[in-house]
Formats: C-alpha cells, sequence, structure tokens
C-alpha cells in the first residue's frame, strides 16, 4: 500500500489524504517565491489543490478565485487557509480586478453542459486562456487543459504522447485546442513562461471513471463498453504533479500530458469492482479498437511515478460504495465517443 491506508471510511479522510503533501511537494511549494493564484478554484480539483499549496507552506498567500456559486466551498477554502476572491472571469475588467501574482493556475474551464450551450464553453476554454496569459504576461502560469483535444489511439498501443495527432471530437474539445492555440500565442508574443498541461480524468472516490463504474456495478445498472479503455490518476497525485510544476513553465510554452501511466480496460476495472462488491458487472456494447488514451512518459521522467496504484483505488472505491459514501454527483461521461458532454 503506497499511502499506508487499508480503506478510506469518511470524507474527512480522502480529502486529509489528497492534501498531504510529500517531501518533494514541501520543497517544491516553499521554492516559489511569492502568492499562488489559483483561477477557478471552485471546481471538482481546485478546493484540494488549494488546500494541498497551504499545508505544504507556501510562503505567500494562496488565493482562490471563483464565482463561488456553493458558499460552503468558499467557507471551507477560507477555513483551510486559502484566500478567496468572488469573482466573474469573463466580465469585462475581471481579471484586471484580479491581484497580481508571480504564479497563476488557471482551472477554469467549462465541460458539463458544453453542449447546448457551445457559446459559453468556447468563452471559457477559449477566449479565457488568451485573456489570462495577458494578463499575468510576468507571472509563471500552469494551465490545465484537456486530454480530449487528442485523437483517439489503439488499445493495444501507450496512447498519445504529447507529438500525437490532435482531432477534437466535438465542440468542447474543439474550444480547448482553441484555447490552447491562443494561450500559446501570446505567451509566445509577450514572452510568457507557460506550462499547458493536458488531463485525462483525475479521479478520486466522490468522482471520476471508477466511481462512475463502482456506483453502476453497485446499482446493477448496464455499464457501456463503446469507451472500452481508459487512463486514470488519482486527483492526490495530479495535486501533487501540478504543485510541482511551476519550475516547468517555458519559454517558448511547454506542454505534458497529465495522467496515469496504465491503459486500463473499463471491463476489467468493472470485474475487479465486481469481486470486492460482490455484485456481478452488466455490460452493454463492445470495446472499440481505439479510445482516448495519453501516454504521460515525460511527465514521468520530470517528477517521477505516480505514487497511487490502480489496485488500490479501486479497493478504496469499492468500500465506498459498499458504505454509501459521498458522491458528487458528477458523472464523468467518459463513455461518449461523440464529443458531447
Amino acid at each position: 500500500m503506497a499511502h499506508g491506508i487499508d480503506l478510506i471510511e469518511s470524507e474527512s479522510q480522502l480529502i486529509e489524504l489528497m492534501t498531504r503533501p510529500s517531501p518533494p511537494v514541501v520543497e517544491a511549494v516553499g521554492a516559489l517565491d511569492g502568492d499562488i493564484l489559483i483561477l477557478g478554484v471552485g471546481g471538482k480539483m481546485g478546493p484540494t489543490l488549494a488546500e494541498l499549496m497551504v499545508r505544504a507552506g507556501c510562503t505567500g498567500e494562496v488565493i482562490g478565485v471563483a464565482r463561488f456559486s456553493d458558499r460552503a466551498v468558499e467557507d471551507y477554502l477560507q477555513g483551510v487557509g486559502v484566500s478567496t476572491v468572488r469573482a466573474d472571469l469573463l466580465e469585462e475588467g475581471g481579471l484586471a480586478k484580479l491581484p497580481d501574482a508571480p504564479n497563476v493556475l488557471l482551472l477554469a474551464g467549462f465541460k458539463f453542459g458544453a453542449t447546448g450551450n457551445e457559446t459559453m464553453a468556447w468563452a471559457m476554454n477559449t477566449y479565457l486562456p488568451l485573456k489570462v496569459v495577458e494578463r499575468y504576461q510576468s507571472s509563471r502560469i500552469v494551465y490545465v487543459s484537456s486530454g480530449n483535444v487528442y485523437a483517439y489511439t489503439s488499445v493495444s498501443g501507450p496512447g498519445a504522447d504529447e507529438h500525437g495527432q490532435l482531432a477534437p471530437i466535438g465542440e468542447y474539445a474543439q474550444s480547448r485546442l482553441g484555447g490552447e492555440r491562443l494561450a500559446e500565442f501570446a505567451a509566445q508574443r509577450l514572452g510568457v513562461r507557460l506550462l499547458i498541461s493536458r488531463l485525462f480524468y483525475a479521479t478520486e472516490l466522490r468522482y471520476g471513471i471508477i466511481h462512475d463504474i463502482a456506483w453502476k456495478v453497485w446499482e446493477g445498472e448496464p455499464i457501456d463498453l463503446s469507451m472500452g479503455h481508459v487512463n486514470q490518476i488519482w486527483q492526490g497525485d495530479a495535486n501533487s504533479y501540478l504543485a510541482r510544476s511551476f519550475p516547468l513553465c517555458r519559454s517558448p510554452t511547454k506542454v505534458l500530458n497529465l495522467t496515469g501511466r496504465a491503459v486500463l480496460s473499463v471491463r476489467q476495472m468493472a470485474e475487479r469492482l465486481g469481486e470486492e462488491l460482490g455484485r456481478e458487472p452488466i455490460f452493454q456494447g463492445e470495446e472499440s479498437d481505439t479510445a482516448l488514451l495519453g501516454e504521460g512518459s515525460r511527465l514521468f521522467d520530470e517528477l517521477g511515478p505516480a505514487g497511487t496504484d490502480i489496485d488500490e483505488i479501486i479497493r478504496w472505491m469499492a468500500n465506498w460504495a459498499r458504505s454509501s459514501g459521498k458522491s458528487l454527483g458528477k458523472p464523468t461521461r467518459y463513455d461518449s465517443r461523440t464529443g458531447e458532454f
């Protein structure tokens, strides 16, 4: 057990684990000068990433910016030492009102609900990254984009590396590639140190692909196999990588995939969850010979391997479902092959 934890029994234990800084994170965050600004801190990853930065000993302030439509998220962040700023990042002049910071994490994006609200998706995913680079041109910026920009690759291979074919399917993925292109254009023109981190499905116990599969096994719902292979990275590991990513910001822009090492079979994960839960998975459809997959060796070469293996996550998730643990109620829709979210 990489974490020395057999099972995770409560939400507080889950959050503590995901925000517990390793020695490399403490070293990396302690070496940063000044404040860390997290744009889009109210989303699924933001709160635990911000708390990790505080626990790791940020020498300045950790400042989280969001609309905070859920006041409980803002209250929680303030309670763990994060300074919060309420702002609509698309509001005219909104970015100009935000505090300066030498270290900026751009997490804001719009995925679920993008189908049917395409204008908002393009504004958040394409227009905003350009404006953030222009606003924070003297900062180091880590911009979390999406692995959805890649073409589907063979499930028998390792997945797309950073030079893989880009063929975004659907307007969400297209808008993400647009954001990368405009951010890189602005960074090149202004000499901004920018890292684009293409994330493939972070997972924890309250949401994520393994969460979605586990609940379907537990509740006897059919599991669609059309997207039969996936990548997963434990959110605590993704947080750790992002916390250590500022030294990788470059001009010209650097791109890294942020994902786990293995290509995972949805069928096999469901069967393993079924063994843990004492339930027989129900499948529909057949696996395709291609899937949305990323290859992360460049990230591992830079920052080392991820610390949490898939067997550990499956064991935790099975116990979580069996114990009626909390769900955020935000399905990943990983099985969509149409690009509609």
